[in-house]
């Protein structure tokens, strides 16, 4: 199914500080880390539209899962380093968003490539279900 418009140029950008509970006993993240990272700033990506996943659930009936998940662990992040997760719209279907993160430490090298596809989902059926266009609207040229 083709794309519903073109990706957005800016990335939304999320801060990360990495504590003991993301690495394993030698102080490096896990590699489960890097997921949860990527999940924080997808929601707050959608909060920073206005969107309240909690309150679009109970009213709806309908939520966000991950569908699909590539990743690259290019370098490791250490204890106590300060990151940014970025999260750039690169599709937009009518029921799936396909997104490209990247971590970063603050001096810019990349850590971590990934491309996470996202599903719209009725949870009551657990089947897929169209985006409205009122949450996340579709993108702009």
């Amino acid at each position: 199914m083709p794309a519903m418009s073109e990706p957005v140029a800016t990335p939304f950008r999320w801060p990360v500080r990495v504590y003991w509970e993301d690495t394993d006993a030698g102080g490096v993240v896990y590699h489960a880390g890097y997921l949860r990272f990527m999940e924080r700033a997808r929601s707050e990506w959608m909060r920073a539209l206005g969107v309240d996943q909690m309150a679009y659930k109970q009213a709806t009936g309908l939520a966000f899962m991950v569908r699909d998940m590539h990743i690259d662990f290019l370098r490791p992040a250490l204890l106590d380093d300060e990151l940014s997760v970025t999260v750039e719209v690169k599709e937009r279907r009518a029921a799936s968003i396909l997104f490209a993160q990247t971590i970063l430490k603050v001096d810019g090298s990349c850590l971590v490539r990934a491309s996470v596809r996202v599903a719209c989902v009725e949870l009551e059926r657990m089947r897929p279900a169209p985006i409205p266009p009122d949450l996340i609207p579709p993108l702009s040229a």
